[in-house]
């Protein structure tokens, strides 16, 4: 363990500093950005970023993975912050950290596994149209200087990479920024600025304890947004630390990322952080940038309070327009556009799985609604598809006069009606053999409708045996099957 621990910090020294740097210089804008779609101070999503990276990288499940303020929990705020303001929202982190904690000692991050491609794929589209969504009020009933400047920000973003030797150095976001700042104050352009939308940080953060009554009315307000962020954080988080082990190929620890996660967000709201959780990009860009251990987002974490604390007069003057710019980028990034053409050549109920996401995301604004959805559509074609593997063969034989069924596939709850059309009960014949070799009883639906086939054709005067029944098939049978147990039988016809 020992060894463990010093290889996550130590095992990288130079390539984890290297690459904190760089996505320290990336996290400032986006984390004022996040800190704007919430509507709360820019020092609330700096404040958040250093907490969180800081304290994932001593906590967290995954080495060299990024965790800071997100859009996909910032969406999440709008409301709670206007109806409610701040302090609430502050209840609301803490408390979302308390269910991360408690779902990571429940193991409840083994549920990743029901979240399909289509549905991940539809999570992404829709936290990606939300993101450019929150931009349009900076580029609604504005002077033409916001959109020349937004376009200017766009075209450096994607341009400054193909620079030769400069343009792989320096983050083209952050060249973004501090080249529309200077066009702005050189020019004297009157455009809003981050010091427009808030107080930036001149302090090192302190211990806050939010200024709220702590009673269940205050509970009842907060715990549905903090449930939402909770799961939320949670799944992009895990989803993260997945696209990371595979990048890097290793393994993380996803139950101890989820009560890092918790921990995170925890101390981040007792300082007057918002939630956040893992960010997909910026974890990107530290692995490859080289980042590969705890050290790397400590340095990210440590190196950006130091910026914005010694710098923020400078911040106060960047354009909000710059923001603007980087937020399309982390938009446009973020929407997978090669689903578009799958739409044509994947599954109809792949597509649907899909779209449904993307739809009540966007509708709701509710990340966890929308892939709640996705998870309950998939499930309902996933059963319906393997109802349609279910066949039961017959054979007689006219010498003991029995009939043999030969059942293949799964029954279940979506399965059992079709189970039971596959028997003739007004065959009148002396014994009836159910063989069930090659199939499986998933839910007590399945042994009712098993039931209902034994005591039919007992009730016709056949004799009825099954043979075949694998070891959960039986388990389930001699728990809940009842055509064995007169009794039972009788109650179910109507005795008493």
């Amino acid at each position: 363990m020992l060894l463990s621990a010093k290889q996550d910090w130590l095992g990288n020294v130079r390539n984890d500093i290297l690459a904190g740097i760089v996505v320290a210089l990336a996290l400032i804008p986006e984390a004022i950005a996040f800190s704007i779609i919430a509507g709360v101070d820019p020092k609330v999503g700096l404040y958040a970023s250093f907490a969180i990276a800081v304290i994932i990288a001593i906590v967290g499940g995954r080495a060299g993975m990024i965790s800071a303020a997100t859009a996909a929990t910032a969406l999440l705020m709008v409301t709670l912050v206007k109806d409610h303001g701040l302090q609430y929202l502050l209840v609301a982190t803490i408390l979302a950290g308390v269910l991360q904690v408690v779902a990571g000692f429940l193991n409840l991050h083994k549920f990743m596994s029901f979240i399909s491609k289509s549905v991940m794929t539809g999570f992404l589209n829709a936290l990606a149209i939300l993101i450019f969504m929150a931009q349009l009020p900076e580029l609604t009933n504005v002077s033409w200087h916001v959109y020349a400047l937004t376009a200017a920000g766009l075209g450096i973003i994607y341009l400054f990479p193909y620079v030769p030797k400069v343009g792989k150095l320096l983050p083209s976001p952050l060249v973004n920024i501090v080249v529309l700042t200077i066009i702005v104050y050189v020019f004297d352009i009157q455009v809003r600025t981050i010091g427009d939308m808030g107080d930036l940080p001149d302090t090192l953060p302190i211990f806050l304890w939010p200024d709220v009554a702590f009673n269940f009315e205050t509970l009842g307000v907060v715990f549905p947004y903090s449930m939402s962020i909770a799961i939320v954080g949670l799944l992009e988080s895990l989803m993260t630390a997945n696209v990371i082990d595979e990048l890097t190929d290793t393994e993380s620890d996803k139950k101890r990322e989820c009560k890092g996660q918790g921990i995170a967000n925890i101390g981040s709201g007792l300082i007057g952080g918002m939630a956040g959780c893992a960010m997909i990009g910026q974890s990107i860009i530290n692995v490859k940038s080289g980042g590969r251990g705890r050290l790397s987002t400590m340095t990210a974490g440590v190196l950006l309070l130091i910026l914005v604390v010694f710098l923020n007069d400078v911040l106060s003057i960047v354009p909000m327009a710059a923001l603007v710019a980087v937020m399309i980028m982390v938009s446009v990034g973020t929407f997978n556009w090669t689903s578009i053409k799958e739409l044509k050549t994947n599954p109809v109920s792949a597509s649907s799985v899909m779209v449904a996401t993307v739809i009540v995301v966007v509708w709701t604004h509710n990340l966890a609604f929308g892939v709640f959805t996705g998870i309950l559509i998939g499930s309902l074609f996933m059963a319906q598809r393997l109802s349609q593997f279910l066949i039961v063969e017959s054979d007689y034989q006219d010498k003991t006069d029995t009939r043999t069924y030969q059942v293949i596939g799964q029954v279940f709850f979506n399965s059992s009606d079709r189970f039971i059309g596959f028997f003739d009960f007004k065959e009148a014949v002396d014994k009836v053999v159910i063989d069930v070799h090659r199939a499986h009883f998933w839910d007590i639906t399945g042994v009712a409708a098993l039931d209902k086939v034994v005591i039919k054709l007992r009730r016709e005067g056949a004799d009825v045996s099954i043979i075949g029944l694998n070891e959960a098939s039986e388990t389930l049978l001699d728990k809940f099957a009842i055509h064995d147990k007169p009794d039972e039988v009788e109650k179910m016809m109507g005795g008493h």
